[in-house]
């Protein structure tokens, strides 16, 4: 058919080819090369909202906010714990304690505790997310390496030795959780 040739409707093949395209839509098709594997149920593609809120939830920055505030919550349950099955041991002539002071030492216990588990789980979270952002990978070498950084700067505050033994230690824990987490 040539281009004056029109339709019954009284349309070039041109005419009618714009119109379409109008109607329609483009005729371009998107993610035509992508391949889905249809194993678990109906295929979802992620808006672009989606993807952002995924990539914050993912980003190193929350996952240390969420460690640090989970350590300062389970910091504070243990010493709550461990304050209230510790003994006060006074002379024998000394006046006995009032609640008023057992209380403020219970609070100054689960504080030390809350602030200490958050200062951990911050480091360690933020420096395994750094190593494995640039690692690209997600293995058990991160949380050692994370392990032997996080250990060996909390050690370093008493000086080089205690530094080394905390490094190796904490690097030698983290292995073993990441290890019992994984298996």
């Amino acid at each position: 058919m040539d281009e004056s040739t029109t339709s019954p409707a009284g349309f070039s093949p041109y005419e009618m080819d714009s119109l379409m395209k109008y109607f329609v839509g483009n005729n371009c098709k998107y993610r035509e090369q992508i391949i889905i594997p249809r194993t678990v149920g109906p295929i979802h593609i992620k808006s672009i909202d989606e993807k952002r809120v995924e990539a914050a939830f993912e980003s190193c920055a929350f996952k240390s906010l969420v460690a640090s505030v989970m350590g300062y919550g389970l910091g504070a349950a243990l010493g709550l714990f461990s304050a209230s099955v510790s003994p006060n041991i006074t002379a024998p002539d000394a006046p006995q304690q009032t609640a008023k002071e057992i209380f403020r030492d219970l609070k100054f216990s689960t504080l030390s505790y809350a602030k200490n588990f958050a200062l951990v789980g911050l480091m360690f979270s933020a420096v395994e997310c750094t190593i494995e952002s640039y690692r690209g990978k997600a293995d058990w070498k991160n949380g050692t390496y994370a392990g032997g950084i996080t250990g060996g700067l909390i050690g370093l505050r008493a000086g080089l030795k205690p530094g080394i033994v905390g490094a190796l230690g904490f690097a030698a824990f983290s292995t073993a959780i990441d290890y019992y987490m994984r298996h």
